[in-house]
C-alpha cells in the first residue's frame, strides 16, 4: 500500500484512530527534504504495509493539527497508536525513522500473533512482580537522577522487586503514561496497583510508610 495523502481533518483522524500503527509525515511542498522522507515511507510501506500504515499531510495546510503536535519544522514523522502519539522523529533521520517502523511493526506482529493489545500487555508488565518499577535504564544501570534516587531507596528496603526499562520500548513507554494517567517516570507498582513517583516514595519515606506500602 503506498503513501496514503490526508485531504481533510476527518481523513486524518481516521487514519491516525485505526487499528494499525499509523506513521505520518508532516511535510511542505518546498522543502525538498520532505519529498527524501516520502520516498523512504513509500519503501517502507512496500515492505511493512500489512503491518503499519503510512500518511502524509501538508503541516501548512493543516495547522491546527500541526501545532497540537509542536511542529516546527519539517520533515516531522509521528508515529500513532490508536490516536496518540507514540513516538517521533523530527528532520531528515532517514536511520531512525526506519528502524522506529521496523520496532512498531514487529510489536504489531507480536501483538497479532498473542492476540494481546497493548492493555493486555502492560497489564502484564505491570503485574509480573509484587513490587514492580517502570524506569529509564535497570536496577543495576539506571540512567536519570530520578530513576538512581528511586532504586537507592528501594534497596534500602532490601524488599525483591523487578524492574522495566521504558527506553528500550517506546510503545510501553508512552502507552503506560495514558494507561495509568501519570505522566512522568520512574513508576512504583504493588500488585498491579499505581504507588506513584519519586516524590510519592519521598513522602511515604518522610512518614516511615515506605516498606508497609511497597509489601501492600
Amino acid at each position: 500500500m503506498p503513501v496514503l495523502a490526508v485531504e481533510n481533518s476527518e481523513d486524518y483522524q481516521k487514519y491516525i484512530s485505526a487499528d494499525k500503527t499509523t506513521v505520518a509525515l508532516f511535510s511542505a511542498e518546498w522543502a525538498e527534504q520532505c519529498a527524501q522522507v516520502n520516498d523512504v515511507l513509500n519503501e517502507l510501506a512496500s515492505i511493512l504495509g500489512d503491518k503499519l500504515q503510512f500518511i502524509t499531510l501538508n503541516a501548512e495546510k493543516f495547522p491546527e493539527i500541526s501545532m497540537k503536535h509542536q511542529i516546527d519544522a519539517v520533515p516531522t514523522v509521528i508515529f500513532f497508536s490508536k490516536g496518540s502519539a507514540v513516538d517521533r522523529v523530527d528532520g531528515v533521520d532517514i536511520a531512525a525513522i526506519s528502524s522506529k517502523s521496523k520496532k512498531l511493526a514487529e510489536s504489531a506482529s507480536s501483538a497479532a500473533a498473542t492476540g494481546q493489545t497493548l492493555d493486555d500487555r502492560l497489564k502484564a508488565l505491570i503485574n509480573k512482580a509484587p513490587l514492580m518499577i517502570f524506569m529509564k535504564g535497570d536496577r543495576n544501570a539506571p540512567r536519570c537522577g530520578f530513576s538512581k534516587q528511586l532504586i537507592a531507596i528501594v534497596n534500602d528496603t532490601n524488599l525483591p522487586y523487578e524492574t522495566f526499562d521504558i527506553l528500550s520500548d517506546e510503545e510501553v513507554r508512552q502507552g503506560l503514561k495514558t494507561y495509568s494517567d501519570w505522566p512522568t517516570y520512574p513508576q512504583v507498582y504493588v500488585k498491579g496497583e499505581l504507588i506513584g513517583g519519586l516524590d510519592i516514595i519521598k513522602e511515604l519515606v518522610a512518614n516511615n510508610e515506605l516498606e508497609a506500602s511497597l509489601k501492600g
